[in-house]
């Protein structure tokens, strides 16, 4: 049987077990006080429900708190503190949170530069998925940034973002066939990953295939 959403409802039993302590419940709560679920937008009610989920672990909570911080979400801007929040919650497995923390390391955006620890983070999620992430380390291999040169690891890891539909990664790949770089030239491939990428509207990737096909 279906039973159509009802937010509102939702937040009034959600909010029982939240004051019981229920950490999935407080995370639930928070959720809904950020993004207006049921209840009108308030962040800084938001971030105080997730403040109650994450301190009793909860790794969806402890990543909102990381974003919130970062974006000074119902909270100030505190970019040190969102890598701690980040941190946690990337300890636990939670892709996004991280990606997020890897892009701090990497960038130094709440904590030191460090490109090596950028993206062993964007590893462990780039393992489990994360888009963006396989890309960002098939951009490091290629470029040697935080790993060594590996062109055949880039490409390996390029692939896995381009099968998701991520156009940079599709031009890359266009590139890496078209150049021999980490895989045999084989220009018929490479112009097929550039049409994948143009087709999505990039525009390098339309100006190669362009090249291609009339030069």
């Amino acid at each position: 049987m279906y039973w159509p959403v009802d937010h509102a409802e939702s937040v009034a039993w959600f909010s029982k077990a939240a004051e019981q302590g229920l950490d999935k419940a407080q995370y639930r709560m928070g959720v809904a006080y950020y993004k207006g679920r049921g209840v009108q937008v308030d962040k800084a009610m938001g971030v105080e429900w997730f403040k109650k989920a994450a301190v009793q672990g909860h790794a969806g909570a402890q990543y909102y708190l990381g974003r919130a911080f970062y974006h000074g979400a119902g909270v100030p801007v505190d970019k040190a503190e969102s890598v701690v929040w980040y941190s946690k919650a990337a300890e636990q497995g939670h892709r996004s949170a991280q990606f997020a923390v890897g892009l701090s390391h990497y960038n130094g955006d709440g904590a030191p530069v460090d490109e090596a620890t950028g993206v062993a983070w964007w590893r462990e999620a780039a393992e489990q998925g994360h888009m963006m992430a396989q890309s960002l380390v098939g951009f490091a291999y290629h470029y040697g940034e935080g790993v060594p040169v590996d062109q055949a690891e880039s490409v390996v890891w390029y692939r896995k973002a381009a099968a998701q539909g991520h156009a940079d990664s599709q031009y890359e790949l266009g590139r890496a066939y078209c150049n021999g770089e980490g895989v045999p030239v084989d220009k018929a491939v490479g112009v097929d990953w550039y049409r994948k990428a143009a087709a999505q509207g990039h525009a390098d990737a339309n100006r190669r295939l362009m090249d291609a096909i009339f030069l």
